[in-house]
């Protein structure tokens, strides 16, 4: 029986470890705060300032703060979408594990699912300054921050144009 439950469990493991690289990409997660309760985690909890009205959507990202990940399409590990607040709005992002991160925030005002810079707002965790010449896109360097074994705190602050 022993021997059983070991090749079971064995069998598990070597699925979980066959399994593709981009399968930590792309999860949608409600936001769901107890996740970043005392005791939780590992979890990034991102606290939003500075959020101009109550219309839209805000969608917040995490990625590894790497060159290869940081805003590349398809590579952001956890997402929560919900409709906007005016004001200060919290965040609870689930990570697999301890490591360096960067968090991407975006108020799509008007919920057509572009980026209207004339309208939408945006915030990255450390609120690196973004200029012309970086096109709202800092190195992931400026934005990377280490996230522990259980809740992470930070907060960002929008910026509309």
């Amino acid at each position: 029986m022993k021997s059983r439950n070991l090749a079971a469990a064995l069998a598990v493991a070597g699925l979980a470890l066959s399994a593709p690289a981009h399968a930590q990409y792309g999860q949608t997660v409600s936001n769901d705060i107890s996740k970043c309760q005392r005791g939780s985690g590992p979890a990034i909890l991102v606290t939003v300032d500075g959020i101009e009205s109550s219309r839209g959507r805000m969608r917040v990202q995490a990625y590894h703060a790497t060159a290869t990940d940081w805003l590349n399409s398809g590579r952001w590990l956890t997402r929560v979408e919900t409709a906007a607040k005016a004001g200060t709005m919290q965040f609870c992002l689930p990570v697999s594990a301890a490591g360096s991160y960067g968090i991407a925030v975006r108020h799509d005002v008007n919920g057509n699912g572009k980026t209207d810079l004339s309208e939408d707002g945006g915030a990255m965790s450390n609120n690196p300054s973004i200029n012309i010449f970086n096109l709202g896109k800092p190195s992931y360097r400026k934005v990377a921050f280490s996230a522990g074994p259980g809740v992470t705190s930070i907060r960002v602050r929008m910026r509309y144009m």
